[in-house]
């Protein structure tokens, strides 16, 4: 059946709508690559808005030679990396028990899980009990006191409910205890939500910022978004030159834009590899209480 004029109409809103919020969030940062390759008399002059003037890759030249911008981005892909994977396997074993009716205590478990969603740990004892783990100062800080997000690991929850009880009566009967019913079965099928939740703990961990202004003070273990504060506050220490004297072709300007977007660019470059799988587990995970 041919669609009727006014589902036609409709249809046509959606797209205008989803090009017009598409654009707003895709021009910041064609701008930002603009101003990054122009010059800095362009750049400051406010003539740059979604093509270079006077195109020049000096500030992507002196961006990309500077040491410590890649000691943080390799302390970020670091905690991205092994803080995604380990995040995965611990909500997945927490969510498993819970989405059994085997387990009598779950509802009480679960009860005390979606309070932590309301009431966050006060700063001062959370701060405290992180100082006496001897996790001050350390890598680990910005992957352990984040491992298990409570939103996720209910999005793995909800998706495991849904799963057919049968298959673990037949797996049961092949032998298969917990461990292997868990990792044999659920985890295959499992697929779509683990690339949902592993895309919402890698951004979150991308981002880490409020965990190393609090814990790390060592500046060769700053992630890249701390880097990137202390640049975009002090752009002159990025710079490592005095711009009063010299002539160079990069200026705090076009090294904010791209610090800005060598921060932001790779995790951007994650999602349409886990499109598929993101929308999928997305609706997946929302159908079962």
């Amino acid at each position: 059946m041919k669609p009727s004029y006014g589902e036609k109409a409709f249809q046509a809103f959606n797209y205008a709508f989803m090009l017009a919020a598409s654009a707003t969030m895709l021009f910041p940062l064609l701008q930002m690559l603009a101003v990054s390759f122009s010059s800095p008399e362009a750049a400051d002059s406010k003539k740059v808005f979604l093509l270079p003037v006077e195109f020049t890759m000096g500030t992507w030249d002196h961006v990309i030679r500077s040491q410590a911008l890649w000691g943080s981005f390799g302390v970020t892909i670091f905690i991205t990396v092994v803080g995604t994977f380990l995040s995965v396997l611990f909500s997945l074993l927490m969510a498993y028990p819970l989405s059994r009716k085997e387990l009598l205590i779950r509802k009480p478990i679960m009860f005390g899980i979606v309070v932590t969603m309301i009431f966050n740990a006060p700063m001062i004892p959370y701060f405290l009990t992180v100082r006496e783990l001897g996790l001050m100062n350390t890598i680990w800080v910005l992957i352990i006191p984040s491992l298990i997000g409570t939103f996720n690991m209910i999005v793995i929850r909800t998706f495991l409910m849904g799963i057919p009880p049968e298959l673990d009566d037949s797996a049961r009967i092949d032998g298969c205890n917990d461990f292997g019913i868990l990792f044999r079965i659920y985890l295959p099928l499992s697929k779509p939500v683990i690339a949902t939740v592993s895309l919402f703990y890698a951004v979150g961990y991308w981002n880490t910022f409020t965990q190393a202004v609090l814990f790390v003070h060592d500046q060769t273990k700053w992630p890249l978004q701390m880097r990137l504060r202390a640049y975009l506050q002090s752009p002159e220490e990025l710079a490592s030159v005095n711009l009063f004297l010299g002539d160079y072709d990069f200026n705090t300007t076009t090294l904010k834009a791209a610090t800005i977007l060598f921060a932001t660019i790779p995790i951007v470059l994650v999602y349409p590899f886990l499109q598929k799988y993101f929308v999928k587990g997305s609706l997946l995970g929302s159908l079962k209480g």
